[in-house]
């Protein structure tokens, strides 16, 4: 099938270029800037910018699915004036504009990566996330996603576009950055990291784990217009996480047992209460509705998924 791939220059898009070029999918890859994947399938249409009133619809002909993974993404610390504006730009307003290009052009299916933070922060005792939930974002990046959602929804109640939505918790994998690489970086260093005692519960989510989902939801007939989480069904602490990554480097896991109390105070004290929330909150989705209705179940254990990112971070060290 012909395949439109938004953010196709990003951790998830690319991974999503290499696995659906094996499928002998044509691809078309939409990027601000040019996208360093070289194959006869892929032909890379480069914009100055993904938002509300860029005309796609050339690059929309005899396309069948398109998977919009562009999107602002949630920065830690947001200090705009109004970030729930800019959020919106580009979540919410680009998003509609390209799913009703996509539904004039003729696309089947729209695939939507949205966030568990549609959900909410953090899960508590024995709750977990879960698709048929009532919705609670509580940031503007949570709040842009669900209003997407809800747009996206009603576009395909009037048209004959079906809608796939999926919503993920924290993605790690080979070349993953932010926080995770932070993390590396630290363990590989041997710095001492105060999370000896921390007991938390948190999902989290392969990228090849999450791109086997996005593939399977192409083109599978149960998907339609459906919510579904994912994660790599197995949830770990923030202690348990960091002494895997470290095994997997090679090395030895420095930390040092301080109550979580005490943590969160010092987070609060310091303005780094969001932060506090991802190191020390449990957060954790249930996908037995993927599994169930979709037959399918994650292919990369999470032990194989920390082995494979702390072997490519290695590599890139040589």
């Amino acid at each position: 099938m012909r395949v439109l791939v938004t953010g196709a220059n990003g951790f998830v898009g690319l991974a999503l270029l290499e696995r659906s070029v094996s499928a002998d999918h044509e691809l078309i890859g939409i990027s601000r800037k040019s996208v360093k994947f070289a194959h006869p399938n892929f032909r890379n249409v480069q914009v100055s910018n993904l938002d509300s009133k860029i005309d796609l619809t050339s690059a929309l002909i005899g396309v069948d699915v398109v998977v919009h993974l562009a999107a602002r993404v949630h920065v830690m610390n947001d200090r705009s004036t109004d970030a729930l504006a800019e959020y919106r730009q580009s979540n919410l307003d680009a998003t509609m504009n390209l799913a009703r290009q996509s539904a004039a052009s003729g696309v089947k299916r729209f695939i939507f990566m949205s966030s568990v933070k549609v959900n909410g922060e953090f899960t508590s005792g024995d709750n977990v996330f879960s698709a048929e939930d009532i919705p609670c974002p509580q940031d503007p990046y949570g709040v842009s996603k669900l209003e997407a959602e809800i747009a996206l929804k009603k576009i395909a109640d009037e048209t004959e576009m079906e809608v796939v939505i999926i919503r993920s918790p924290l993605i790690y994998g080979p070349k993953v950055k932010a926080n995770f690489l932070s993390m590396m970086k630290w363990l590989r260093k041997g710095l001492p990291l105060p999370f000896g005692c921390i007991q938390n519960s948190r999902s989290l989510v392969s990228i090849d784990n999450l791109i086997d989902l996005i593939l399977t939801c192409l083109d599978h007939p149960k998907a339609a217009n459906q919510i579904f989480m994912v994660s790599d069904d197995h949830d770990v602490s923030t202690s348990l996480l960091l002494r895997e990554i470290s095994a997997a480097l090679g090395c030895k896991a420095s930390l040092v047992c301080i109550p979580s109390y005490l943590l969160r105070l010092t987070f609060f004290l310091i303005g780094k209460k969001s932060i506090s929330q991802r190191l020390l909150g449990s957060l954790r989705v249930d996908i037995s509705k993927t599994k169930e209705m979709l037959n399918w179940h994650p292919p990369v254990t999470f032990e194989e998924g920390i082995r494979q990112t702390a072997e490519d971070f290695l590599s890139q060290l040589d």
